[in-house]
C-alpha cells in the first residue's frame, strides 16, 4: 500500500478534533556510523473535544510499537497510523526505525569521502517528518518540541533549542534539549556528526557555525563574514517588525549531500555547497547573503507566524525571498541586491509565468503532494516581486507598521492570507480587496507599451492590467552614455493610463524603470531597434537590468532571434558596473550563445562573449568571473593561454578542462592528476564532470550511470554535471538519452522535493530532441508525481521555446 498524502479536507478535519500538548521525541543514533538506522520513540500528549472520536496520526517509518493510553495500535500500512477511542485527554507513544537514509525522504546519512566520518541531517518541508518519527504532520498543529537523542561520544547534536545538558554513556552521549516553542513539526530539526565548530557572542545572542571536519579551513575562511550578515540580519529584522528573535541560541550548520537550505528554528540547515572550495565571487557571496537572510527571515514568516494550511506558502516564501533582499539593501553591504534577483530569478519567474506551470500564488490546494509542486518560481521570485510592488504601493512606513501588527497579533499562532491583507490595509488605510484579487488569485503577467501622440505619452496595457505603481524613466543621450532627465510615477487602474511630465524629446523611455512592478515591457516598433542597441548605455544596474529583462522576455517568446539578444545583453555585460549583476549577465548571454542560438550562429556569439571576458580579465577586481566565463566559452585556440591564466587555481584549472573535454581534448591524464591534488571532499565530482563533457559515448554512458540510474553525485551538483553532459554540437553521442530520461519520469519523485526537482529540471534534454519530443515529454509529465510533473512541464517549456529559437533567423 503506498504512502497516502494529507489531504486539506483530512487537515482541517483534524485540527477541529484535537490540539496537541506537546512532544516528546527521543533519537537513538548510535547505530549511524556502521549501519543506516535511525530509531524514534515519539510521545505525543494531546486533546480531543469529542471523546470517543477518532483520528489518525502519522508515521512512514516502520512501527516497531504503537500505544494509545496504553492501549496498543496497529498500523494500516499507508503511512498512517488509527486513534480510535480518543479520550478527552491523550498520550500517544510510537517507537519506529527508519532504515532508509541514503535516498529516501526525512533524514539523510552522508558519509564524507575526505575521511569517511558520517553525518546525519533531517529536514521535513513540507510532510517529511513522519518518515522519522510519528508526529500529525500538518503545519496548523503547532507544539513545543522536547528532543532527546543519544548519538556516539564524539559527535555535536544541534536541535532548534539550545542549552542542551549533555550525559556520558559509554560509547554514548546523551543530548537532552529544552522544550521549543509552539512549532509545526516541518520546522523542527536534528543534526548531527564529528563537526567543526564556530560560536561567537553578537548583540545578546549566541551565534554557531558548523560543517564537517574536512570543510574546517574553509568555515574558518567565512565565517567572518557569516557572523556580520547574520548579526545585520537579526537587527534588521528586529526593527523592521518591532519583533526581537526570541531565542538567544542560532545556529546555521553546513551538511553534506544537503539540496539548498531549510529554515529549521533557529538552527538553519544548509548545504556545505555554499562554503565555496574556491575564493567566492562576488556574486556568490551575495548568494550566500540573500539566503542567509531568506531562512532568518522565516523564523518570522514561517515560524512565529506559520501558514494554516500550504495554499498560503507564499506567506513563508514569498515573503522570505522579499525580506532578504530588502534586508541585504538595507542592512548589509550588498546594496544592488534587487539588481542581481531583476538579472537571474526574477527572469526565470517571467518565463515560468507565460508558460504550461502558470498559476495563481494564492491558490486551493487538495494535499500535500501538490503543495510540493509550488516550490516554484511563481511562489518565490514571483511572489518576492509582488510583495515588493505591494511596499511600493502602500509605502514602505505603512507596509512596516502592518507587518509589526500582523506579528504582534499572531505570534505563535496560524494564519491565512486575509490575516496580513488585513493588517497592511488597517495600516495603509488602502482597500487591498482588488489588489489581492488581481496579484494574488490571478495567473500571468502584465505587459505595457507607450503610445505617442505628438507630446501626449500614454501607458498602455495588453488587456486589463492589475492595480500598481510603475515608473517610467525618460532618457538622452549625452556622448555614449544616456542620462535619465526625468522619472514618472503613475498609479495604474486602467488599461490606458496618461503619463504626465515626461519630456517629449527624449531619446529613449524605459517603462518599469527602478523595477518597481512585476510586469514585462515591449518597445513600439519605431523605437525596437533603437532600444536593442541602448540598453547597455543606460546608466543603473536597475535601469540595464529591466532593459535585459525586456529583451529576455522579447528572446522567450520569439520576438526577437538569438542573435539579437546576444548581441544586445553581450554590450550590457560589457558596460555593467555591478558586482551583483555582471556574474548573472554573462551566465545569461552564455545561455544564449548555447542553447538558444541556431548552430550556424553560435560560434560567432560565443567569440563574442569570450572576447568580453578577455576584456574583463584585464580588470583585477572581475577577473576572477571574466576567466571562469572564458573557461565556458574559449575555442581551442584559447585554451594554452587560458592554462596558464589558471596557474594554481585548481578551480579554473578544472573549468578549463571541461572546456577542453568538450571539444574532444585528450584530458584523461591531466584530470587524473588534478583530482590527487585537489583537497575539496567532491572532486571526484568535478572530474566526472569533465568526463561528462567529453563528445564519447562510453563516456556520456558511465555519467548517466553514476548521475541518473545510481544517483551518487550530491544533490546540489546534480545540476553542474548535468549541464557539462548535454552540451551543443553532441547530438550523435546523446542520441539515447531522451529516451532514458522518460524512462526515468516514474521514479523522479524518489528521495523527496527537492531531489526530485533538481532530477527532473537538471537532467531534461537540451540537444538531441526535437518538438516531437517535447510533446512526449509533455504526455508523460501527466502521470507523473505532482512536484515531478511541474518541473517536467516548465523545462519542456523552456526548451521548446529553445528549440523555436533555433530554427529562427535575424
Amino acid at each position: 500500500m503506498g504512502i497516502r498524502s494529507l489531504t486539506r479536507a483530512e487537515a482541517e478535519s483534524r485540527a477541529a478534533l484535537i490540539s496537541v500538548d506537546r512532544y516528546d521525541v527521543d533519537i537513538d543514533l548510535t547505530a549511524l556510523p556502521e549501519g543506516p538506522e535511525i530509531r524514534s520513540v515519539s510521545t505525543i500528549t494531546f486533546s480531543c473535544s469529542e471523546p470517543g472520536a477518532e483520528t489518525f496520526v502519522d508515521c512512514a517509518a516502520e512501527v516497531t510499537a504503537a500505544t494509545l493510553n496504553g492501549t496498543p495500535l496497529t498500523p494500516s500500512g499507508d503511512g498512517r497510523i488509527p486513534l480510535p477511542g480518543l479520550a478527552a485527554h491523550n498520550v500517544l507513544r510510537v517507537e519506529s526505525v527508519q532504515a532508509d537514509t541514503a535516498a529516501g525522504e526525512g533524514v539523510h546519512r552522508a558519509t564524507d569521502p575526505a575521511d569517511g566520518e558520517v553525518y546525519v541531517w533531517t529536514s521535513f518541508e513540507p510532510d517529511e517528518a513522519r518518515y522519522v518519527w510519528a508526529c500529525f504532520d500538518q503545519p496548523d498543529l503547532k507544539a513545543p518540541h522536547a528532543f532527546t537523542v543519544t548519538a556516539p561520544a564524539a559527535w555535536t547534536v544541534l536541535s532548534n533549542s539550545g542549552g542542551p545538558r549533555v550525559e556520558e554513556q559509554g560509547e554514548a552521549r546523551r543530548w537532552t534539549f529544552p522544550d521549543t516553542p509552539p512549532l509545526s513539526v516541518y520546522n523542527t530539526v536534528v543534526n548531527a556528526g564529528p563537526f567543526h565548530g564556530i560560536r561567537r557572542e553578537a548583540d545578546g545572542h549566541d551565534l554557531g557555525i558548523y560543517a564537517r571536519r574536512s570543510l574546517a579551513d574553509i568555515l574558518e575562511r567565512d565565517a567572518d563574514e557569516i557572523f556580520t550578515l547574520t548579526r545585520q540580519g537579526l537587527a534588521f529584522y528586529a526593527e523592521a517588525f518591532a519583533m526581537p528573535f526570541p531565542q538567544r541560541k542560532y545556529d546555521q550548520v553546513f551538511m553534506p549531500e544537503f539540496g539548498g537550505a531549510m529554515e529549521n528554528y533557529g538552527c538553519v540547515t544548509w548545504s556545505d555547497g555554499f562554503l565555496r572550495r574556491a575564493e567566492p565571487t562576488p556574486a556568490e557571496r551575495e548568494l550566500l547573503a540573500v539566503v542567509l537572510l531568506h531562512e532568518m527571515a522565516h523564523m518570522w514568516f514561517g515560524n512565529i507566524v506559520t501558514m494554516r494550511w500550504w495554499d498560503d506558502l507564499w506567506l513563508n516564501e514569498a515573503f522570505a525571498e522579499f525580506a532578504c533582499h530588502w534586508a541585504a539593501e538595507g542592512a548589509t553591504r550588498h546594496t544592488d541586491a534587487w539588481a542581481g534577483h531583476l538579472a537571474s530569478d526574477k527572469l526565470k519567474a517571467y518565463l515560468s509565468d507565460q508558460g504550461p506551470v502558470s498559476h495563481p500564488i494564492h491558490q486551493p490546494i487538495h494535499d500535500v503532494a501538490q503543495a510540493a509542486s509550488i516550490f516554484d518560481n511563481i511562489t518565490y521570485p514571483k511572489g518576492a516581486s509582488v510583495l515588493h510592488q505591494l511596499m511600493t504601493y502602500v509605502g514602505e512606513d505603512r507596509f512596516r507598521t502592518g507587518m509589526a501588527a500582523y506579528f504582534a497579533r499572531h505570534a505563535w499562532g496560524t494564519t491565512t492570507l486575509q490575516d496580513l491583507i488585513d493588517a497592511l490595509a488597517e495600516a495603509s488605510g488602502r482597500d487591498l480587496t482588488g489588489w489581492r484579487k488581481a496579484w494574488l488569485e490571478t495567473a500571468g503577467t502584465d505587459r505595457f507599451t507607450l503610445e505617442h501622440d505628438g507630446d501626449t505619452v500614454t501607458l498602455v496595457a495588453d488587456g486589463t492590467p492589475r492595480p500598481q505603481v510603475l515608473a517610467v524613466g525618460a532618457y538622452d543621450r549625452h556622448g555614449e552614455a544616456l542620462e535619465r532627465t526625468s522619472l514618472v510615477r503613475v498609479e495604474v487602474t486602467e488599461a490606458r493610463t496618461p503619463v504626465s511630465g515626461l519630456p517629449a524629446t527624449a531619446d529613449l523611455l524605459l517603462i518599469n524603470d527602478d523595477d518597481l512592478t512585476f510586469a514585462t515591457a515591449r518597445p513600439d516598433a519605431a523605437t525596437r531597434d533603437t532600444f536593442l542597441r541602448a540598453a547597455a548605455l543606460l546608466p543603473t544596474a536597475i535601469s540595464r537590468g529591466v532593459a535585459a529583462a525586456t529583451v529576455w522576455d522579447m528572446l522567450t517568446a520569439g520576438e526577437a532571434t538569438a542573435a539579437e539578444a546576444g548581441r544586445c545583453l553581450t554590450a550590457v555585460l560589457a558596460a555593467e558596473t555591478s558586482d551583483a549583476v555582471i556574474e548573472p549577465c554573462l551566465t545569461l548571454t552564455t545561455n544564449i550563445a548555447e542553447l538558444w542560438a541556431p548552430p550556424g550562429e553560435r560560434p560567432a556569439l560565443t567569440e563574442a562573449v569570450a572576447e568580453v571576458c578577455r576584456r574583463l580579465a584585464a580588470d583585477p577586481g572581475r577577473r576572477q568571473v571574466a576567466l571562469r566565463g572564458l573557461a565556458r566559452t574559449a575555442d581551442a585556440e584559447s585554451l594554452g593561454w587560458l592554462r596558464d591564466q589558471a596557474g594554481d587555481d585548481i578551480d579554473l584549472r578544472w573549468r578549463v578542462l571541461v572546456r577542453e573535454a568538450e571539444l574532444g581534448g585528450d584530458v584523461a591524464t591531466e584530470s587524473a592528476a588534478l583530482l590527487e591534488r585537489d583537497p575539496d571532499p567532491e572532486a571526484w565530482v568535478r572530474a566526472l564532470t569533465v568526463r561528462a563533457a567529453l563528445p564519447d559515448a562510453a563516456a556520456k554512458a558511465e555519467v548517466w550511470q553514476r548521475l541518473a540510474v545510481d544517483r551518487a553525485v550530491p544533490v546540489q551538483l546534480v545540476g553542474t554535471v548535468a549541464a557539462s553532459f548535454w552540451r551543443p554540437g553532441q547530438d550523435a553521442q546523446l542520441a539515447p538519452y531522451p529516451e532514458y530520461y522518460l524512462d526515468a519520469v516514474p521514479g523522479l519523485d524518489q528521495g523527496g522535493m527537492i531531489p526530485a526537482m533538481a532530477y527532473t529540471f537538471q537532467l531534461f534534454p537540451l540537444f538531441a530532441v526535437d518538438a516531437a519530443y517535447v510533446e512526449k515529454a509533455q504526455q508523460a509529465a501527466r502521470q507523473a508525481a505532482p512536484v515531478v510533473r511541474n518541473s517536467l512541464l516548465e523545462r519542456s517549456d523552456a526548451v521548446r521555446r529553445m528549440l523555436r529559437s533555433r530554427t529562427a533567423t535575424v
